[in-house]
């Protein structure tokens, strides 16, 4: 009654918040290192699989008309739904027969569906029906390889089932005035709530056969905390009791199992119940050798070995539950119970999956020993030795017994005939090996790895294992000088014949090189081998490669070449960007990358030299420009050329190689009128004259300081560059072209100075070699009045409506560079910038707070010295007043 009054969204909101609490309760006191059961799940599904045909029985809905017989409702309601109960267990019911694997999960997937359903729409009794009848499927060993699996699939409905009826008593006790605290009691449940939960008990006793009854009860045992502090605690010796009558030993473990986990779930403080779980399990262990399972796997025509690995995952589950926060000495008299028993290789398996990595580590020699002694008819020593193995990989035995443990683990490993059985046993070794031992030791592995998996071919069946133990190897030796040493490694890598796993391994190898190496290297060793590595990894590029991937294999190579430095050795630091750009040709940014290095290298060569080339370090400097010079028509971005034209004609300009820091501005120039209106940035287009104005403005900062060419005439890369710029079709909408312009008029002042802004040491600037010659001023003068005449053009072209506002911009914006810029002692030039002023506010366009501060500007800049005349040309500019 409470829940119907409430209001729905809130009530849902405060029970979303109280769930979670107690998510985080429950963590709390499991602790992170306990590893949940949905870690589990997918490798339970994935491992346990079936190609027989399996069964399955579905409900189908009662037909059965209800007759009234009393008066009262609420005895004809509970009438009713126990017929309903009893006309289920009757047969109304469907075998569906000869069903695949995935059309058996598909019919669960339906089931849990339909519980759902069921329970959305108030049909309770329905949804209860549904439980039972998939929990009936559980006592069903017909298919015994698939039953873990079907276990997974089964509980699944079974925690929905529990989890729907748990929250639907929680709600009943919350309202909108308030709501349950996070560790209720049962005196903060009202008694309508208490009334249904016992209701949902009563129901589930009255279920007749026992594995139905279990189950279902054991999903909803969180709902005693409704009814009594001790209700828990008092269930579940009474579960584990139950458990006691069901007769097959594989459907009684994973029963256990289940009410393991259920009790971690809700009560993992009340251990005691759980010890008395484990140690009922050890007191019926011997039934798995019994008659009746030997008679059983007979008629299904199952060996031993491959019965025995079906009480893994439920035995490991027990295992961790118990071994979960124990002390020590709870864990030494688990581990003695299971030694004393005969056959014990199963369990002594699941006791080295589930107790502490610690625990197992500093008793290695013992668990050997229990090891040697079990019987490996029924459950293979190499097993047992792969689950101590991977104990060791996270805890230390003691050092006096590290070389024994790995000869005993290596004596059985080496022996196994069977391929996949040997690499897995390998796998799990090579960690211990590696961290344990030298090189020596680790070679010695990995020969005998190589040995067992190259005959007929048997690597290409284990390349996710072959893949493991190269990560480990690499984890473990961070010095590659060392790991290249390694005799075996390169054949080891030889194995990896499909070329995506390959390219893979490679590329692991590389992150962990480039991870790892903290000082640039010239080992021939590393050298040659991460040739070979990156070269493996560029040949695998082809059309269908995707752009991620070539990025990926690009910064995996180019960290590489940056870790490459011969020192002082200039000459064979070239030669190696020399063979890299030959085997990595088709990789763009491991081009660019060699192209940085070498002007890099070029520039270090300068500074060794402080600026004074010798003939012999002159021809290297060139040497490197024309390593630049002949790479960079191979790239493909046209942006990537223009800037990297630049970059390298400022190296060559700086090392005094001027003809060839001509031709690379040369060059840039040219390719100017192959840049296209739009360009791929970031997998997007975009329009490129923001790009080309922003590389012309560095352009121009470059041919300030640009000498002339003696046959060229005066300021011959400019006007080129001019032409090309004239040249060039510019959208209609746009106006870089005249900030271009403006750029250039900048660039034009600065030369007509006596001296530069900024020069480059020992190369003579224009500023020297004119020296302020009237003629070079005269052309400089005739250039810039060429520009500003097509500044004026293209300002007279926006006289329309729809292009007043960007006139009025760009007018300002020239003023300011003549005002920046020009000497406006010059009549001609003072009178333009009058125009110009009134010209931006002709229209009622104009940025009357900018104008206000330039004005100001001006003002204050006539107070300084031989700049009176700006103060004259302030009187002429006036501020207009907008109506």
């Amino acid at each position: 009654m409470f829940a119907a009054t409430a209001d729905p969204a809130a009530t849902a909101a405060v029970m979303d918040s109280s769930r979670k609490k107690r998510d985080r309760d429950d963590n709390s006191v499991v602790g992170l290192d306990f590893e949940p059961w949905s870690n589990k799940r997918g490798e339970i599904l994935t491992r346990y699989t079936t190609t027989e045909k399996l069964s399955i029985n579905l409900f189908m809905g009662s037909e059965k008309g209800k007759a009234v017989t009393t008066t009262s409702a609420m005895s004809e309601k509970v009438r009713t739904r126990l017929e309903e109960l009893d006309d289920f267990e009757e047969g109304s019911q469907k075998e569906l027969l000869n069903l695949t694997q995935q059309d058996y999960v598909n019919r669960i997937e339906e089931l849990n569906q339909s519980l759902k359903d069921a329970w959305a729409s108030d049909q309770k009794v329905k949804a209860l029906k549904i439980v039972i009848q998939c929990s009936k499927l559980l006592s069903d060993t017909s298919v015994i390889q698939f039953y873990p699996s079907k276990f997974v699939l089964i509980t699944d409905i079974l925690d929905t089932f529990g989890k729907l009826v748990y929250e639907r008593i929680f709600s009943m006790c919350v309202d909108n005035r308030s709501v349950l605290p996070e560790h209720f009691s049962p005196d903060n449940v009202n008694d309508t709530a208490k009334e249904t939960c016992l209701n949902w008990f009563f129901k589930i006793a009255s279920i007749r056969e026992l594995i139905p009854r279990f189950y279902v009860e054991a999903s909803i045992l969180k709902c005693n905390k409704f009814l009594s502090k001790t209700g828990i605690s008092e269930c579940l010796p009474r579960l584990t009791f139950m458990i006691r009558g069901i007769g097959d030993p594989l459907v009684s473990v994973y029963a256990r199992a289940y009410l393991c986990r259920v009790g971690m779930e809700v009560a993992p403080h009340l251990k005691e119940s759980l010890n008395k779980n484990f140690f009922d399990f050890l007191l019926t262990f011997k039934q798995i050798h019994g008659d009746t399972v030997q008679n059983q796997l007979v008629l299904q025509g199952v060996e031993l070995p491959c019965y025995l690995p079906l009480y893994s995952p439920a035995m490991d589950w027990i295992f961790q539950c118990v071994s979960c926060h124990a002390p020590e000495a709870l864990l030494t008299e688990m581990m003695e119970r299971c030694k004393k028993l005969g056959n014990n290789a199963l369990l002594l398996n699941s006791v080295m999956s589930a107790f502490r990595a610690e625990f197992i580590a500093t008793r290695s020699m013992d668990f050997i020993g229990m090891i040697k002694d079990c019987d490996e008819s029924g459950f293979p020593k190499h097993l047992l030795f792969r689950s101590l193995g991977l104990n060791l990989a996270l805890a230390d035995p003691p050092e006096s017994d590290q070389l024994q443990i790995l000869n005993e683990a290596w004596k059985v490993i080496t022996k196994l005939k069977n391929p996949q059985d040997y690499i897995n046993g390998a796998d799990v070794w090579v960690e211990y090996t590696c961290k344990h031992f030298t090189k020596r030791e680790v070679n010695t592995v990995l020969a005998d790895v190589i040995k067992h998996m190259t005959p007929d071919r048997a690597f290409e069946d284990s390349y996710p294992q072959l893949q493991s133990i190269i990560k480990k190897v690499i984890a473990h030796f961070h010095d590659f000088s060392v790991l290249f040493s390694v005799e075996k490694f390169l054949p080891f890598l030889d194995m990896f014949q499909k070329e995506s796993v390959r390219v893979e391994v490679c590329k692991c190898i590389m992150e962990a090189f480039i991870k790892h190496q903290q000082e640039p290297t010239k080992d021939p060793v590393i050298l040659n081998a991460l040739l070979h590595v990156c070269k493996t990894m560029h040949d695998s590029v082809n059309a269908l490669t995707l752009e991620d991937e070539k990025r990926m294999l690009a910064y995996l190579i180019n960290g590489f070449i940056k870790m490459v430095s011969f020192g002082r050795d200039f000459e064979q630091q070239l030669s190696f960007y020399v063979e890299a750009r030959s085997m990595f040709c088709n990789l763009e940014p491991v081009l660019v990358q060699l192209i940085h290095s070498v002007n890099r290298l070029a520039m270090e060569t300068r500074k060794v030299m402080k600026g004074n080339h010798s003939r012999k370090t002159a021809a290297f400097v060139r040497a490197c420009v024309a390593y630049c010079f002949i790479t960079i028509p191979s790239l493909v971005g046209i942006f990537t050329r223009l800037n990297l034209y630049l970059h390298s004609g400022q190296v060559a300009l700086a090392n005094q190689c001027l003809s060839q820091a001509d031709a690379f501005f040369k060059a840039a120039i040219s390719l100017i009128p192959e840049v296209p209106k739009m360009i791929n940035v970031d997998g997007k287009m975009r329009p490129s004259e923001s790009f080309l104005l922003e590389f012309l403005c560095n352009f121009f900062s470059t041919l300030l300081i640009v000498p002339d060419h003696p046959e060229h005439g005066v300021l011959f890369l400019v006007r080129e560059l001019l032409n090309v710029i004239q040249d060039y079709t510019w959208e209609d909408s746009s106006d870089d072209k005249i900030r271009i312009y403006t750029c250039v008029l900048h660039l034009l002042s600065a030369m007509s100075q006596e001296t530069y802004l900024y020069h480059i040491d020992k190369v003579d600037s224009n500023d020297s070699l004119y020296g302020g010659d009237s003629k070079f001023l005269a052309e400089n003068n005739k250039l810039c009045e060429t520009v500003m005449a097509q500044i004026l053009e293209h300002l007279k072209a926006l006289a329309k409506e729809e292009a007043l506002k960007r006139q009025s911009s760009l007018g300002l914006s020239f003023f300011n560079s003549i005002l920046a810029h020009g000497d406006l002692r010059n009549n001609k030039l003072n009178q333009l910038s009058v125009s110009l002023w009134h010209l931006v506010q002709r229209h009622g366009c104009a940025d009357t707070r900018t104008m206000v501060r330039t004005l100001e500007y001006i003002k204050k800049q006539s107070k300084q010295p031989d700049m009176s005349h700006l103060m004259e040309l302030a009187l002429r500019l006036p501020l207009q007043t907008r109506a």
